[in-house]
């Protein structure tokens, strides 16, 4: 990851550069068990159910035992709902704002080709370093593991492709209504680039031949008064070293990125599915159709309003922010469809909406976690995924029994609002001070 301050000056860009937005991720899926050709159903737990479809390439979905008809989760047909890739992240800072960018790589890297080779009911899966710490013994240790192979071209073997790993997915009951997902990689396998022969033509040939002529006549003489039985023709090939040198160089260069650091999560919506929550937002109140950056920065000043956003990016570099740009974002979502998710960790993620029939998740890590809930109301929803996260403390009265004014300018300049507020018979519950 590479991090550059900007530094202000007295007039900035009033129209930087936006956040780059990542590419959506397709790809293929496969099967390479003949155990996956027929409809097959496994239990997560005690009250979910994992259930595989090999109808239109395959499908996988998760149901509450309480309504088996009604899927929580479900991936699309014939499509990976598993890829990662491996990647530079550069950030630019500046006051606490950021926008970030995939750097370029030597050898750009990208499995999006997915098989499953096996889909089992196991115990817990502590070599894979599953977190089970939440777990109680109400509920069976019986995990879901689903595992196979990431390639970077569509080859059914890891040996064949130019690039593969073996991934686990690992589904296990957190509690009545919660349902964890852990995705973990193995070894990143590279092979190594097929060569092609070269074939001298006449013309090469032809040009090393003039090269030689050339350096016949351009013998060095040891000693101009050396004998002519004393000279020594010296014929100078070509050197490799550079071309070596340069290799090694390109050779280190790619080790630093041959590990994947980049998870996809891909899955199915529909095109009428409303998409709420993400924290603490400002700009909308539902995101079907927009990617939903999760990294917590300044709020900004316009956050894409004009002309106060021009006028706050132009004399503070990046100040004015845009509409995603926020303090308290948070990587979880409830839907019209009463579908809700969410990521577990600190990786800076993107939810990708933009698609009518999908939705697809980035995360910046080389693992990603989360959990899938479930429930058939917004406020049930709520309050099983704060019963995980924490609860905010009941207010106290005085907070809520006048105004919070938040001001700047000095002690003077808040008691003589002060003042005002009292002579007008403003409740005040307190005074908010911007340092």
């Amino acid at each position: 990851m590479k991090v550059t301050k900007k530094h202000n000056k007295h007039l900035n860009n009033p129209f930087p550069s936006p956040s780059s937005n990542p590419p959506h991720i397709h790809g293929t899926l496969s099967t390479g068990s003949s155990l996956l050709s027929s409809p097959r159903a496994f239990p997560v737990g005690s009250d979910f159910l994992l259930t595989w479809s090999p109808d239109g390439g395959g499908h996988l979905s998760i149901s509450h035992s309480s309504a088996p008809e009604r899927p929580i989760w479900r991936t699309l047909p014939g499509e990976p709902f598993l890829s990662a890739a491996s990647a530079r992240t550069e950030a630019e800072e500046s006051r606490g704002s950021f926008v970030v960018a995939d750097g370029e790589l030597p050898s750009p890297l990208l499995c999006n080709h997915q098989s499953i080779d096996d889909i089992t009911t196991t115990t817990y899966h502590d070599e894979l370093g599953i977190d089970h710490t939440n777990k109680t013994d109400d509920f069976p240790a019986a995990t879901v593991t689903i595992s196979g192979w990431l390639s970077k071209n569509n080859r059914r073997h890891a040996a064949a492709a130019a690039a593969a790993a073996k991934y686990w997915l690992v589904l296990d009951q957190k509690n009545t209504h919660q349902v964890g997902f852990h995705v973990r990689f193995g070894e990143l396998i590279m092979s190594p680039p097929r060569k092609k022969k070269k074939k001298k033509n006449s013309s090469t040939l032809s040009r090393w031949n003039l090269v030689c002529r050339r350096w016949r006549r351009r013998r060095l003489t040891l000693s101009s008064s050396s004998s002519s039985s004393q000279r020594i023709g010296l014929l100078l090939l070509p050197s490799s070293s550079s071309s070596s040198s340069e290799e090694s160089i390109q050779e280190e260069e790619d080790k630093k990125f041959r590990e994947l650091n980049r998870v996809y999560l891909t899955y199915s919506s529909d095109k009428e599915e409303r998409f709420y929550g993400f924290g603490e937002q400002f700009s909308h109140m539902e995101f079907k159709g927009r990617r939903v950056p999760i990294l917590v920065q300044e709020q900004g000043i316009g956050r894409g309003d004009q002309p106060i956003t021009f006028a706050a990016n132009f004399v503070s570099y990046r100040s004015g922010g845009d509409w995603s740009t926020t303090y308290a974002p948070s990587p979880f979502y409830i839907t019209s469809r009463m579908r809700s998710l969410y990521l577990e960790g600190h990786n800076y993620s993107v939810f990708d909406l933009t698609k009518p029939d999908r939705v697809q998740i980035q995360i910046h890590g080389n693992t990603a976690q989360g959990r899938i809930l479930n429930g058939d109301s917004p406020a049930t929803l709520i309050e099983r995924y704060t019963e995980n996260i924490g609860r905010p403390p009941v207010l106290p009265n005085w907070i809520i029994s006048g105004a919070i004014v938040g001001m700047q300018g000095g002690t003077e300049a808040v008691r003589k609002v002060w003042d005002q507020l009292q002579d007008h018979d403003v409740p005040v519950s307190a005074f908010w001070l911007q340092a």
